[in-house]
């Protein structure tokens, strides 16, 4: 199972980064960056592979790409900003993370206007 390779190399990763953490703290955030991307890189198939399918639902159903497109926009505004938070906290740079933390939900908001206002218009003309 490709979550049992996952874990592993995290616990591995874990393992050295607690080694550096004391001594260079520098290194230890490098090396959980370095993680995180590969981890990410890692996934990018099956992220694909969702994406592809979730287009395939959305052309049956008739839903505007728009939207579609606007709720990957989201997901990947909502993953980028958790990532950022996470390594910023292992940095212990808890007040920059709750930072980029705010900006991530400012512009999913912003994102999610047009959708709002698309179920609201369909809700009107269904009135």
């Amino acid at each position: 199972m490709e979550i049992i390779k996952i874990v592993a190399f995290a616990f591995i990763a874990l393992s050295i980064t607690l080694v550096f953490k004391n001594e260079k703290k520098e290194i230890a955030v490098l090396i959980s960056l370095v993680v995180g991307i590969a981890i990410f890189l890692f996934m990018i198939s099956k992220i694909t592979a969702v994406m592809e399918l979730l287009q395939k639902l959305a052309l049956k159903a008739n839903v505007d790409f728009v939207y579609m497109t606007t709720v990957f926009k989201i997901l990947g505004i909502a993953y980028l900003a958790s990532f950022c938070s996470e390594i910023c906290r292992d940095s212990g740079e808890n007040n920059i993370a709750s930072k980029v933390e705010f900006a991530g939900k400012i512009l999913i908001l912003v994102l999610a206007i047009p959708i709002l206002m698309g179920v609201l218009d369909s809700i009107l003309k269904l009135m």
